[in-house]
């Protein structure tokens, strides 16, 4: 369902908590904040089928005594749903944080479980996992243009070396090329260097 003034559906979130008392705490806490679409999930088994037929836009998961396997699972969890992950934990050491951090846990609370905090720490972890896939996606299109532009400049040596053309030259006939197959310009550079190594061989 579809907010009739945004075009967005509301926030939908999935609620982790084998605890029925700790589970309300922050079913209330969303609840008194306006969010409406929650979905508890108060069993480990088959948790990762059961969100994706949930698909809530924020995860938030409760561990009263966190056993470091039950939070390794967590992590594996924060890891695979590429979603924001907000994780409340009764009681933590170092080596867990740094985990959680490494595994994408977007907000990791220890011995905070107030209603009243739920709401500001979703939008926390919503407004730092979007922070990072920003950047996470501008580095994938930094490294991609820097991948590019070896691909072309070999491509360009291997003209220069075999035609004997200039650097402007050979960069004009993969340009052209590119033009004229209606390609990309590096993927016409990926056709001419592994042309090249299979007339090497």
């Amino acid at each position: 369902m579809r907010d009739a003034q945004t075009g967005q559906r509301p926030l939908r979130v999935a609620i982790i908590e084998e605890d029925c008392i700790r589970a309300a705490i922050l079913l209330d806490g969303l609840r008194d904040a306006g969010v409406a679409d929650v979905e508890v999930i108060d069993t480990m088994t088959h948790m990762l089928r059961r969100l994706s037929i949930v698909d809530p836009d924020v995860i938030i998961i409760g561990i009263e005594n966190p056993s470091r396997d039950v939070l390794e699972q967590m992590f594996q969890v924060s890891k695979l749903v590429s979603r924001p992950v907000a994780m409340f934990v009764d009681r933590s050491d170092d080596g867990m944080i740094q985990a959680a951090v490494e595994a994408g846990v977007s907000a990791y609370v220890v011995d905070g479980l107030r209603k009243e905090r739920v709401k500001a720490i979703v939008d926390i972890a919503i407004s730092r996992f979007n922070a990072f896939d920003r950047l996470q996606r501008e580095l994938t299109a930094a490294r991609n243009e820097l991948a590019s532009r070896k691909m072309i400049e070999r491509a360009k040596g291997i003209l220069m070396r075999t035609r004997q053309l200039s650097e402007e030259e050979a960069y004009a006939l993969l340009r052209q090329t590119a033009m004229n197959e209606k390609k990309k310009l590096v993927d016409i550079a990926q056709s001419v260097v592994t042309t090249a190594s299979l007339l090497e061989k």
